[in-house]
């Protein structure tokens, strides 16, 4: 659980910093809890146009380390995380006073929004996150009313870089060698759905939903599971040849 923090409350941004058209998020932190690399270096360069300084959780445990020593400006959230549902450390954060100004749900499934939002979220983030505009919009308009300036927001698109998914190939090859249980093939599915969202590949993406599907469904998972290796690891090969 999380527990009252002893740094001190956000405070206003100073109106320069408010001001600068082409960086509008200057001056604030983001803690990006996600942990997916793909996905996680889209938000990173999502902030570095922007102008804000971002930080990095890759699970609900290192989350609560980060929260315990930095106070964000900006906390997004996936919200399938290898030790557990994002959604309840929303309404961890949502109840703790002082609030992080800004708290953002993030996932490849939309229908996970409503519940996001009823925990305490701000808003929702549906992967791939690559407009900037739509990420920055996101953040201002939750951002205090002592903190809001007009802004003119670009309509750029980022691309991140191939490492990232290849990191995020091999992670999911080397889960699915090692699967014993059915938590396992859970959050396989769950990851490889939305690293396949953000890397725009619907063949990938239909794969893991089929594999979430028999699984609840309580099918049997050898067919999907075997299409799956396969499929990552031609990707893994289309990706060193980039």
């Amino acid at each position: 659980m999380l527990t009252e923090t002893q740094t001190d409350p956000v405070k206003p941004l100073p109106q320069w910093r408010l001001s600068l058209p082409q960086r509008p998020l200057s001056g604030l932190t983001v803690l990006v809890i996600e942990d997916s690399r793909f996905a996680s270096e889209a938000v990173r360069l999502l902030c570095l146009k922007s102008g804000a300084r971002i930080r990095r959780a890759d699970c609900l445990r290192s989350a609560a380390r980060h929260l315990r020593t930095y106070r964000p400006a900006v906390v997004i959230v996936d919200l399938g995380l290898p030790d557990g549902d994002g959604t309840n450390l929303i309404g961890e954060m949502h109840a703790v006073e002082p609030r992080v100004p800004v708290i953002l749900a993030m996932s490849g499934d939309p229908d996970k929004a409503a519940s996001a939002l009823a925990a305490g979220a701000d808003g929702f983030l549906a992967k791939p996150v690559e407009s900037l505009a739509v990420f920055q919009q996101a953040i201002l308009s939750a951002l205090p009313m002592e903190a809001k300036t007009l802004r003119v927001l670009p309509d750029d698109v980022i691309q991140p870089d191939r490492s990232g998914l290849r990191d995020d190939l091999v992670h999911v090859a080397e889960v699915l060698s090692n699967a014993q249980d059915t938590a396992a093939i859970d959050y396989i599915a769950r990851f490889l759905a939305g690293v396949a969202r953000s890397a725009h590949d619907p063949a990938l993406e239909a794969a893991a939903t089929a594999l979430a599907r028999d699984h609840m469904a309580g099918h049997a998972l050898a067919t999907d599971l075997a299409r799956i290796s396969g499929m990552v690891h031609d990707r893994l090969s289309r990706v060193a040849e980039m």
